[in-house]
Order: structure tokens, then C-alpha cells, then sequence
């Protein structure tokens, strides 16, 4: 063999060898391609923004939970021309007996905005898995909704969720919605990961686009409970227009009940709902060692006793693990707090928004990396959550479309289209998820999971091959 032969024998050899050395692809890239252009806003005019007739009628009816437990509601609600009633009438399905919860009222300025009256009255004593009637305005401008509560917490109890996340007030926007009502799972209860209206986005962060998202999701929000997260968007912090109160609009609109498990502040909180235990976090508010978040979180874990709910889940707005390019890396600091606790608490999954796209991993962790042993790559850890990002909703930013490549392995799925998943718990071992891209039809599938929860029934529900 000549001497050119040989070197290029070798060559070829050591470009094979060089190949097999370049990290594959984690899991799958959906091959689903959505055309890549900003949704547009819905119109002022259009129907999903209708003002109810009569005068000073309520309007953006919202109703979340309203204890630790489950067993009280609260409604929210606003009046424009007066402050009209802060009373709420209850009654329970084939009872004729009325109850009567009084409320709270409140309004804000923001830059050239005033608020009309916002009204929030919590309804307690209620008793479980009853469906409920309840009434708010005066005299001929009254109007009625409904709800059903969750079953008594306890280990084995079904129960679904629905997921969605940065939502906005677009065309896409209300397929998402349209989608999340129609699914055949029939979501019970809305966990919701942050970024509502998006007002910040438009002139003087114009805070009658609040309004109209709240007319909205009025249709699905007055009817099930939405678990609140609070987002980048819901900061409306801008010194140029004078605005430097963190939280200022959603604050005032969007009340849960954080007292209920010790909190100091709204933005982060936890309930019990059924078999699960949720916990919410704030990405924007502080979080580091000492502050008030930290310690209610180090004070929270310990205390879910998952005989009782086996179901952990946290929601938080940035996510930790993402392999797009967008916000890359945003989460890593509060990941580096508080990732520990969370591969020791044995967290089922989290779920997370921001990234305007659809990522799940699959359960890792990256907890060993201490400065100097440099161990600081995502390793598969049976008890670490899959983080599953949802930031899908359909807002006016668009699509997250340019992903890191290759895909990383914690990477299980990914695509870049809007939608929104359900978490349908079955009993303490098995939670069936699945996730429904906008394009699809209400029944169909895009990306799904059976879940075997960590305390209960820890072996591997890995989707991706070793």
C-alpha cells in the first residue's frame, strides 16, 4: 500500500471513530413543522371580549381555591360603573337553600389606568366532590355560574388537570382554550404557569388588555378553579412610565390563598387538591439562601405526607431544564438553590412555562457539580421530577422554533407548536399525561407518559431508550 493510500485509510478510520464520539440526540425532535409567524390579536370587537349586558354588570368572573384543603373557593370579579356588591350567593345542586358570603373590594392606578372595582370573596365550609351554584351582582344585572368540588383529599383519588401557560389574547390563543374545553380528559382543574395577558406588551403597558383576557377565560375560569403562577409578565415593573411596584395589576386581580400554608407573600404558596399536593414558586421573586421564599420552601417540603397526597407537583414560570434558544439558562440559579430538594423530596414533575413552546424531559438531575470536581452535566436519577415545559399557549410573541442541537439526552420531546396537556391521576402509583397541539384534533395525542409516582412506585417511566 502506498503511502497516500494509508493516510487515507487512517483518515477515514479516525473520522469514524471522531462520529461515534459526538453526543447523539436525547429523545425526539417532532418532525411537526407550524408555520413560524406571530399570531395576531383577536379584535377588540370579537365576541370572547363581549362586555355582559346591563348596567355595572360583573364581568371577568374568576374563581380559584380558596384553602389548604379544597373545601373554599375564591370568587373574583369586577364591576366598572359603581362598586355595586361585594356579596356572593351560594347554594349547593338540588338544594333551594342560598348562602351568603360577604367580600372584599379594592381598585388601582397604573400610569394612565384606573381599574373598575375588583371584588374578592372567599367561600368556605363547602363540602367535597358537590356541585355547586353560585351568583354575584345586584338586582336585574345578576349572574350565575357553577363548580365542582375536588373529592376529600386522600391517596387514591382521580383527579385531572389541565396545564396551560402563556396564554395571551390571540387567534391561537383561543384554540388553545377551545382545545383545553373540548378535550375528551375533561381537565377538573387548571394549573395554570404563568404569563396572562401579556398587557405589558402593548403602549404604556395599556392595562385594558387585563380587562379583556379576563372576559376572555371568563368562560372556562368562572367554572373551574385556576391554580395561579405568576410570570415575567405579570412583574409590570417600568420606571419610565413611574410604575415600580412589582406585581401591581395581577396582585390586585389575581387573589389566592397563600396564608392558608404559611406564606408571607402571593407568589408562592401550595394546596392540596384531591391526591396531589401543589406547590407554586415565584422565578421573579427572590429565592436565594435566606430569603422569604427560600425558607418557606426548606419549612414546606417536609411537611407533604404523601400516604395522604403522593401526588407532588410544582409549578414555576422559568424553567430549569431547556434546549431551546430562547431564555436559555434563565432558570440555572434557582435550579442551583433549590434542585436539591427536590431529588430529596422525591417531586414527581414539574411544570414550567416562558419558552412559547412544548419540552418534557426525562428525570434528571445536576446536584453533584461542586466548583472543583467538575460533574456538571444532567445525569439520569430515578428520584429527580421530569420537568415538563409548557409556555405553549398561543401569545402574541409567537413560537420558540430555534432549538440547541444536537438534542440533549434529558431532552425526551420537543416541538415548537402551541397547545396544552392534561395530568390525569388514577390512583398513588399511576398519572397518565398527555400533551395536544393546537393543529390536532380535541382527542388526539401529540406527546404522552404514563407516570409512576416516586414515592409509591419508583421504577423507571423513562419514553426514551437507554
Amino acid at each position: 500500500m502506498c503511502p497516500y493510500k494509508k493516510t487515507s485509510v487512517l483518515a477515514v478510520i479516525a473520522a469514524a471513530v471522531l462520529a461515534a464520539a459526538v453526543p447523539c440526540n436525547g429523545g425526539i425532535t417532532s418532525s411537526f413543522v407550524r408555520s413560524p409567524e406571530k399570531s395576531g390579536d383577536m379584535p377588540l370587537d370579537s365576541d370572547v371580549f363581549k362586555v355582559p349586558p346591563g348596567y355595572n354588570a360583573p364581568q371577568q368572573v374568576h374563581i380559584t381555591q380558596g384553602d389548604l384543603v379544597g373545601k373554599a373557593v375564591i370568587v373574583s370579579w369586577v364591576t366598572v360603573d359603581e362598586p355595586g356588591s361585594n356579596i356572593v350567593l351560594y347554594w349547593a345542586e338540588n338544594s333551594s337553600y342560598k348562602y351568603k358570603a360577604n367580600g372584599i373590594k379594592t381598585k388601582y392606578k397604573f400610569c394612565n389606568y384606573t381599574s373598575g372595582y375588583i371584588h374578592h370573596c372567599t367561600v368556605n365550609k363547602l363540602e367535597y366532590d358537590t356541585k355547586y351554584y353560585y351568583e354575584v351582582g345586584v338586582g336585574n344585572t345578576t349572574r350565575t355560574f357553577w363548580f365542582t368540588t375536588p373529592p376529600e383529599v386522600g391517596p387514591d383519588v382521580p383527579y385531572t388537570f389541565g396545564l396551560i401557560g402563556d396564554l395571551g389574547q390571540t387567534f391561537d390563543s383561543n384554540t388553545t382554550l377551545t382545545h383545553y374545553e373540548k378535550n375528551p380528559n375533561k381537565g377538573q382543574t387548571l394549573l395554570y404557569v404563568g404569563d396572562l395577558s401579556y398587557a405589558d406588551r402593548y403602549p404604556l403597558q395599556d392595562n385594558t388588555r387585563w380587562d379583556t383576557w379576563g372576559r376572555f377565560v371568563e368562560r372556562s375560569v368562572a367554572y373551574q378553579p385556576w391554580i395561579w403562577t405568576a410570570g415575567n409578565h405579570e412583574l409590570s415593573y417600568d420606571r419610565t412610565i413611574g410604575e415600580t411596584t412589582p406585581f401591581k395589576p395581577y396582585s390586585h386581580r389575581f387573589h389566592v390563598p397563600y396564608k392558608a400554608s404559611n406564606s408571607t407573600a402571593p407568589f408562592w404558596y401550595s394546596v392540596k387538591r384531591a391526591s396531589a399536593y401543589i406547590i407554586v414558586l415565584s422565578s421573579y421573586s427572590a429565592y436565594s439562601k435566606y430569603s422569604p421564599q427560600y425558607w418557606w420552601l426548606y419549612e414546606e417540603l417536609p411537611k407533604v405526607n404523601r400516604s395522604e397526597t403522593p401526588w407532588l407537583i410544582v409549578l414555576m414560570h422559568s424553567p430549569w431544564y431547556n434546549s431551546y434558544n430562547y431564555h436559555y439558562m434563565e432558570g440555572e440559579t434557582m435550579r442551583v438553590v433549590y434542585e436539591p430538594w427536590f431529588v430529596e423530596y422525591k417531586v414527581d414533575v414539574v411544570f414550567a412555562g416562558h419558552v412559547h413552546a412544548y419540552e418534557r424531559s426525562e428525570r434528571v438531575s445536576n446536584v453533584a457539580y461542586n466548583i472543583v470536581n467538575g460533574l456538571c452535566s444532567p445525569v439520569s436519577n430515578p428520584s429527580a421530577p421530569v420537568y415538563i415545559t409548557i409556555g405553549d399557549g398561543g401569545n402574541v410573541e409567537g413560537l420558540a422554533n430555534n432549538m440547541t442541537e444536537p438534542q440533549p439526552k434529558y431532552s425526551a420531546f420537543r416541538e415548537a407548536s402551541f397547545g396544552h396537556a392534561t395530568f390525569s391521576i388514577k390512583n398513588r402509583t399511576h398519572a397518565y399525561y398527555s400533551w395536544h397541539r393546537n393543529q390536532d384534533g380535541y382527542a388526539v395525542e401529540a406527546d404522552s407518559m404514563w407516570f409512576f409516582n416516586r414515592f409509591w412506585h419508583p421504577i423507571d417511566d423513562s419514553t426514551t431508550a437507554a
